[in-house]
């Protein structure tokens, strides 16, 4: 009766044999005393040495290894089918005194002058005293092929001095694209995600009260025309400008269609001519190409952002050897005057007297070696064993690339 161990050795023995002619020599050898032989016997193995033995974990990585790959979907855009910026200027009521202030905003009582008189209300002349308004501006994005009827979210802002937009309704508010022409209406009650509470001395905000959001806010009434099934030509524009991902693009396109249809134009666009099978059929052919997998090439990088001590660095980030030291200089100044008081009886006068004390104090003092080649996460570790906080580590990485020994472009955000 064969044991777990033996059905598991077998099959590593059944896979060793499909992988190199080494391991078939290894799978010959019984597997154990209670197991047939897999295969007829090998040959004796010298004295004193022995029978050939693979590793499981050897297999597995020599079978299962895989590189990181992408979808050509998440590498790059097609160019044309992309989202178009809209925009728009309206008026939000309902506010519980958190709005504009009518005397301040003059544009907040324009508005709302304007709108009452086209609901047949004159006020010119009147004086209003309102907090209940607030000015906006409202933002969305059209979806490419977006059709009529289709809702899309918005964004509304706070124009002008409005506290909170809480509780507020949007009214409806024509959403303009780059051409002027009305895309989009928006209408509907304001969502905010902070808020704010005041008394007679204190107050607490949390969050940004004045700007908001409305889900599926605003109805698309004009649609953008773009026949995507009868272009010709197709570019893909890449994320990630690369000339080395470009090529790579354009390879595996070839390859699963069989004849050279795509070509890298630049290091971000790679035109793909539309086959004869797929004239007319331009999103089957699409739909085929962002399936493929391919290994994308980046350039070496350290992003940096000063403000937040932040550094990101790029698995192709190499080092020449270099010895790095850092310390850091502490230079402390106390003041403790003193008190100087005349003898009694005397005629001097008591005077405050300056005491002051320096004192200087240099921490770290390390000298760290990095060596040439090094992976990033061994330059992680070098760098490290100084101790050093994030934002000491931007002026190291700056100096080293002042020196020349690192390979790499440094981006400061």
């Amino acid at each position: 009766m064969r044991t777990p161990q033996c059905v598991f050795a077998a099959m590593v023995a059944a896979l060793a044999l499909s992988v190199t002619a080494t391991a078939s020599a290894a799978a010959d050898a019984p597997l154990c005393a209670d197991c047939p032989a897999a295969a007829p016997a090998a040959a004796p193995a010298p004295d004193g040495a022995a029978g050939a033995v693979i590793a499981p974990s050897a297999v597995a990585a020599t079978s299962f290894h895989r590189t990181a790959t992408s979808r050509i979907k998440d590498l790059a855009n097609i160019e044309g089918v992309r989202q178009n910026q809209l925009i728009g200027y309206g008026l939000v009521v309902g506010l519980n005194g958190t709005g504009d202030t009518l005397n301040n905003i003059p544009f907040t009582k324009q508005s709302l002058q304007a709108m009452l008189e086209r609901l047949g209300v004159n006020i010119r002349g009147q004086t209003i005293r309102t907090g209940n308004v607030a000015a906006v501006m409202v933002t969305a994005n059209l979806p490419a092929f977006g059709t009529q009827g289709t809702r899309i979210d918005i964004t509304v802002s706070a124009l002008g001095d409005a506290k909170s937009l809480q509780g507020g309704t949007l009214l409806v508010t024509p959403l303009l694209g780059a051409d002027g022409n009305v895309y989009a209406v928006a209408q509907g009650s304001v969502a905010i995600n902070g808020f704010q509470a005041e008394g007679e001395a204190a107050k607490i905000v949390r969050g940004v009260p004045t700007v908001g959001r409305i889900s599926n806010g605003a109805i698309i009434e004009r649609e953008i025309d773009f026949a995507l099934n009868r272009l010709s030509q197709v570019r893909l524009a890449l994320r990630n400008a690369d000339f080395t991902t470009a090529k790579r693009i354009a390879a595996a396109i070839n390859d699963f269609i069989g004849v050279s249809i795509a070509e890298p134009l630049d290091q971000s666009t790679v035109q793909v001519n539309v086959p004869k099978q797929y004239l007319g059929n331009v999103v089957s052919l699409l739909t085929e190409i962002e399936q493929l997998q391919i290994e994308p090439d980046l350039a070496a990088r350290i992003v940096i952002d000063e403000r937040s001590g932040i550094i990101v660095m790029g698995r192709d980030v190499r080092v020449s050897t270099v010895a790095v030291a850092q310390g850091n200089l502490t230079v402390t100044i106390s003041e403790t005057p003193q008190v100087s008081q005349p003898a009694p009886f005397s005629r001097g006068q008591t005077r405050t007297v300056p005491r002051t004390r320096v004192g200087v104090q240099e921490d770290g003092k390390k000298l760290a070696l990095v060596r040439e080649g090094v992976s990033l996460q061994q330059l992680v570790d070098g760098l490290n064993a100084l101790g050093i906080g994030p934002r000491d580590l931007i002026a190291i990485l700056q100096a080293i690339k002042a020196a020349g020994a690192i390979q790499a472009e440094i981006e400061v955000m």
